[in-house]
This record gives structure tokens, sequence and C-alpha cells, in this order.
């Protein structure tokens, strides 16, 4: 059904256009000059498109409807784990969840930028919206890898981070666990890193005195490049697994002035791409908010952008990175990107909205960000300046909550009338898959193949993944502990699988296969532990929560070679279906009173402590407190599958509806005090009845079932729409 709204008075009304006057005049006055494309052509373009592709985008929603209802009633007929497992997939084939495998092919994926095709390396996911944060992902390309074990817990945990002056103690360790660092990827051919007294070019070599031996690298070719003179460089520059590592000198330094080279401190490639985010990680519900998302990425476009913020008594501005330009060992210059590659997320197709109107019916969001995001993109495209994002000439979008092959056909679809539209090339446009719902997982092949001209990425997620397999065997039974999830065998299918498809189909050397985000940024020691198991599984790139957590998770890429790990995968038996389609069921379910309240405690602590903060201010993205007080860097996904869990423990009968409002009741109080120290934060508790945050928490627990796919989209945006206007 077409949703339909009043234009406001003051809309600029085009033709059947009804165009919000604050986004009107942003594209007018900030966008479109420069790019070569006029106002008329553009809004005539665009009211094309509206026109052309609505229907269908209404008609592929309609189509998610109505196979989850034909789902829902299978499972409402054969209800528990031991279901048949033969006839359920008899039965998604028959109505189109599982699409036909076609023949082996390869994707075609032209223009790719290195940082997505040969690179592997971390990758970072920011909120637009906040400019500060937007300019330190991009600028996290390099980072400090002394700064980064001496101010984490990476090789001390258990020991707190130094509050006071410097500590030697610790400092050391540093320099010790760099040094060794060295050794493992940049041996010597005699001696150690730890034992070098100073670095020096000569005749386009690296030489490296050792205890008073003249030493060079063992191989000669990780050396290309260095800065100063040869004879009393100010950094040397080595590369390894395609990464790389600049030593830094200087004798004056705090730290070089102690060290028997004088390295004062060594910068590596770090976050080598980030998504710039429009999608889970914002909370922008209207023009207003939607303007402030497209200007921050315009500024990023055209190297403009800027944030001035308070830091130890000063006003700091800042601004993008130029690139970074060595002299090569053999003469002339070597320009290394000073900032990371940046891709940009749209939203998802079930979106809709009031920023623009067609014929008075809201249109989908995702729609005018493909349009207006690519639109400024022209400015990166267009530009030979210091600040030029893609190289090769391409615009990377990556997409959303897509459910299978029909609607990566339509998205693909959608970027050649946009291409159209701002008069680009056919594939300019290119495509990340989000591999984050269960009819995409199923069908990823197909999806591949339907964008296998503009595929760039795809990848795995837990949390959104996770809450659309509950919401889609929501029928089926009770789901396990949230916690036990990880245990269940369609997680690690799906992970697998992720992998196999993608190998399968020739991304390697097109395109990046991703792992899943590190949510816990105070615990670096556990997160090295971890997240090496990503890149050792094939994985090219992986999320990581800060340009911190990027500089140590770069550690895992000099530690594994992706390329060689890929070449050994690709012919592996592929994950196995069934298991995929295996849904985490309770078979049956045995819990305890107090097993069920902790786990009604833990996920509704979850939702209000994200809920308040999107709610009340208009966050998306922020490090929240859990139920246990360790700070986790929390985005809308995590209350799909939250609310999702809750909603089917209800539907189940593992929970009463008062035992589900009396959990929300007590973690509402918890977050209360978790946030008393914020002097602008409102306690929801003893304020149930008024406040709007916590209704929102109750309505995606209670409305959980009924929202489309268990998105959690809709109810925010109602329910931060009350709040702006109370606040009025």
């Amino acid at each position: 059904m077409n949703q339909t709204t009043r234009p406001s008075e003051n809309s600029r009304v085009i033709g059947p256009l009804a165009v919000a006057p604050l986004l009107h005049a942003f594209v007018n006055e900030e966008v479109l000059p420069g790019t070569r494309v006029t106002a008329e052509a553009f809004w005539q373009g665009l009211s094309d498109l509206l026109r052309d592709l609505m229907p269908v985008n209404q008609a592929l929603l309609a189509k998610r409807d109505q196979i989850q209802a034909q789902i829902d009633a299978w499972h409402r007929k054969h209800p528990g784990a031991a279901f048949d497992a033969t006839a359920y997939r008899r039965l998604l084939t028959e109505i189109g969840y599982l699409s036909a495998e076609g023949a082996a092919f390869q994707v075609e994926t032209a223009n790719v930028d290195a940082e997505i095709a040969y690179i592997a390396g971390p990758q970072l996911v920011v909120p637009v919206d906040n400019a500060r944060y937007a300019l330190n992902a991009a600028n996290a390309r390099w980072g400090s890898l002394y700064d980064a074990l001496y101010g984490t817990d990476a090789i001390s945990e258990g020991h707190p981070v130094p509050t006071g002056g410097y500590d030697p103690t610790r400092g050391a360790g540093v320099i010790a666990y760099v040094r060794a660092f060295l050794d493992e990827h940049f041996k010597l051919s005699q001696g150690s890193h730890a034992d070098a007294q100073s670095y020096v070019i000569k005749d386009g070599r690296l030489a490296v005195q050792v205890a008073g031996t003249a030493t060079t690298l063992a191989d000669a070719s990780a050396f290309v490049g260095y800065l100063g003179d040869a004879t009393a460089p100010t950094s040397i520059l080595l590369k390894h697994h395609g990464l790389h590592v600049e030593v830094r000198f200087d004798r004056s330094h705090p730290i070089g002035k102690t060290d028997t080279a004088g390295i004062a401190d060594v910068v590596i490639e770090s976050a080598i791409t980030t998504i710039q985010d429009c999608e889970d990680s914002v909370a922008a519900v209207d023009a207003a908010d939607k303007v402030g998302v497209y200007r921050n990425w315009l500024g990023l476009m055209k190297g403009t952008l800027q944030a001035t913020f308070p830091k130890g008594g000063k006003q700091m501005v800042r601004t993008l990175h130029p690139d970074r330009v060595f002299t090569k060992p053999a003469g002339g210059t070597l320009t290394l990107a000073g900032r990371s590659l940046l891709l940009v997320r749209n939203v998802g197709h079930h979106m809709m909205t009031d920023i623009v109107t067609f014929n008075g019916q809201l249109v989908p969001e995702t729609f005018i960000d493909c349009a207006i995001t690519s639109l400024i993109a022209l400015h990166d495209l267009n530009s030979d300046g210091k600040f030029r994002n893609s190289r090769a000439g391409s615009v990377y979008i990556v997409k959303p909550k897509l459910h299978g092959p029909e609607e990566v056909a339509f998205a693909d679809q959608l970027f050649g009338r946009v291409e159209d539209l701002i008069g680009l090339a056919r594939n300019t446009l290119k495509m990340g898959i989000m591999d984050e719902e269960r009819r995409t997982t199923v069908n990823l092949q197909e999806c591949l193949r339907a964008a296998r001209q503009r595929v760039v990425f795809i990848n795995t997620g837990f949390l959104d993944r996770t809450g659309d397999e509950i919401h889609t065997s929501m029928e089926a039974g009770a789901m396990v502990r949230k916690g036990d999830i990880k245990q269940t065998k369609w997680l690690d299918a799906y992970e697998r699988n992720n992998v196999d498809i993608g190998l399968a189909c020739g991304l390697r050397g097109k395109a990046q296969i991703g792992k899943g985000m590190w949510a816990i940024p105070d615990r670096m020691a556990e997160m090295l532990r971890a997240k090496i198991g990503h890149p050792r599984a094939g994985a090219n790139t992986a999320w990581v929560p800060s340009p911190t957590a990027a500089t140590l998770h770069a550690l895992h890429y000099h530690m594994v070679d992706v390329a060689k790990v890929q070449a050994e995968l690709v012919g592996r038996q592929r994950a196995s279906l069934a298991d995929i389609l295996t849904p985490p069921l309770a078979n049956p379910p045995t819990w305890q009173p107090a097993d069920i309240e902790a786990e009604l405690n833990n996920n509704a602590q979850g939702i209000l402590g994200y809920v308040v903060r999107w709610i009340d201010s208009g966050v998306g993205c922020s490090k929240v407190p859990d139920i246990h007080n360790v700070g986790l860097m929390e985005d809308r996904a995590t209350l799909r599958i939250s609310s999702q869990h809750m909603a089917n423990w209800l539907h189940h009968g593992i929970c009463t509806r008062s035992q589900a409002l009396q959990a929300l009741q007590r973690m509402a109080k918890v977050v209360d005090q978790q946030n008393a120290s914020d002097p602008t934060y409102e306690p929801m508790s003893g304020n149930f009845d008024k406040s709007t945050a916590f209704a929102a928490a109750h309505a995606l627990v209670f409305e959980g079932r009924e929202q489309p796919n268990g998105y959690t989209e809709g109810l925010l945006r109602k329910y931060r729409l009350e709040r702006k206007a109370s606040s009025h």
C-alpha cells in the first residue's frame, strides 16, 4: 500500500515532486555547482526515476511480506525443531525463497581501486552525520603503532592505561613488541632491529648498523621509500603483504632521544577502507537530519570537510590528511594515499521518506540516497586535487538489507538509472552487498550474478543476520538464548558460505570479502586474540570500532597472507545449505526462571541503552555500556536481534507480557544510572508514561513480531519525530 502525505506549505513543487526546502536549497546551491548537471535535469530525472521504479519497489516489498506469511503458515503447521527439512526446503523453492542456481561464472567488475581489489586490511564504519568521527575515520589510513599499543590493553591486559606522565616500563614493553614485529616481517640478514644503531640508504638499498656490524634487509624489496637525506633519513618506508610500515626517526623526540637508533615512532597502514554510513549508525528522520548527512559526505568528496572541537583547553580544527610523498630507493617519488578509501552506505529499500514526495506519496529513501550521494561523488570524479578518493574513477555504494537476487537486480537497475540521471558511464557506481538477510545468504551466488559488473564487496554480520534468522523462523518455536546462537550450526555455515561463494565467483582481485564488527573497543588484547580468525577464514577485510582498533587489527594482515589463504580455499567443499537453513531453536526449552529473567534483563538493557540515545539525542552509534558496564560500539542492528529475541520468547510463552515489561522497567533504572553523569539526560524510570524513549523500547518488543522482517527503523523514526516535535 502506498503511503501518502500532504506536502508542506513550504515544499518546493516540481511537477509531481514536492521537495523539502532544506533539501532543495542544499542540492541546488551546494551540490549541483561544479557537477555539470543542471537543476532542471536533476529534478526531472529524479521524478522520472521515481515514477518508473516506485511500483517495482512496492511489489518487491509486498513479495517479502507474502513469502514471510507463507513461511509462518508452514511453521505453524509443523512447529518445533524436528520439522521435516526436506519438506521445508521444498516449500522455500515453491514460494520463490530459494532460487535455482545457474552455471558457474566470474564477476566482471572493472575499474576498482587497489584498496578494494588487492590490499587486505581493516575497514571502519562511521556515522557520516558526525563530522569529527567521519574525518577521524577517513584519516585513519595511517596509525601510530606505538600509540595504539601504549594507550590500550593490547599488550598489557589487566593493567590500566596510565593517566599521569609517561610510564617508561610500559613504553619499553611497547618498543620491544614493535621491534619483534619488525623482526618478524622485515627480517635483517644479520641481527635484530632491537639492536639497530642506525638506518641509512646506500646505493638504493637500506643499510642497518647493528652492534657495530653493517647489515641489510633479508628481503631487499621490502624497502620502498624514505624521507629526508639518504645518509640521515627522517623515516624509512617498508612494505609487506601490500601494507606499508613507516619507521620514523627523531633524536630530539622524547622517545627517539632514548632510542639507540633514534626511532620515535612506527606508523602503519591501518584503515584501508571506510564506510561512511547513512544507515544503521545514524538517526536521520527528517530533511534537516538528511541534509546534515549529505553535507558531510559532500565535504568528504570535495576535500573541504572540517570539524572544530575543544581539546586541552584549545579549539582544534580537524581536516582531511593529504597524500604522502616519499623518495623511492633509486630516486623519483612514491605517492601513497593519506586517507582511507571511502564507501558510502545508503539505507534499505524498505524505508520511506517525506523529504521528497511523488504525487503525495512517500518515496523510498534509498532512491534519494542513491541519487544524491552519487551526485555528490561527481565532485570527486571530476577532481584532480589532493583529496581524490577513487583514483580508479568509481563510486562505492554499500546496499544493506537486500532480500535475494531479484532485489539485487533491482538495485542494479536503480544504479543504472542514477548513472543516466547524472551522466556517468555504466557501472561507474559499484555495489557492496551486505549478506545480512537469510534470503540473500541462501541465494548468494545468484545475488552476485545479478550485480556481476558492479559488485565490490560482500560481508557477514552477526546482529542483523541473526535478527532476520529469528524473524524468518518466528513461528517455528522458541530460539535458544542469544549468547548460545553463536554455537549453533547455521552461523558457522553462513560465515563459510560467504567466503566460499565469493571466491567461487571470482571476487579475488576485484572485491572485498568482509567479516563483521569487533564491538568492544576497550578490549584490544581480546580482539588481537580473536579477530585474527577473520583473515585466516579468507576475509580480506573486517570491521573494527575505532582508528586505534584498525591499527591493531592491521597486524593480523601482516601475520596472515590473505591472498595465499584465499588461493588455498578456492574449490573447497561449500558450506552446507541444510545447515544454513537450520534455525537456532531450543529443542525443547529447559530454562530455569532465573535463566529467563537474566536473558530478558540482558535484552532489555541493550535495547534501552541504545534507544534512549537514539530517541532523545539523535545519536545512532555510540559506545553503550552493557548490563555488565562493558562499553559496546552499538548501532541499530543491536535492536533488531534483541527486540526479535524478546518478541520470540513472548510469542512462544517462555515469558509473559508482565515479565517482559518488568524487565524493561528494571533495566530502565540501570540505564538511567549508567547515564547519570550526563546533565542533559532525561531518566526513564519514574516517568514511564511520559518517556518517549521508553515508549519506543516498549513498542520494539511488544510490536516486534509485526514489524516487516523485524526491522526497527519504522518505530524508531516514529518516536524520534515525536521527541523532536515535543522539544520545539
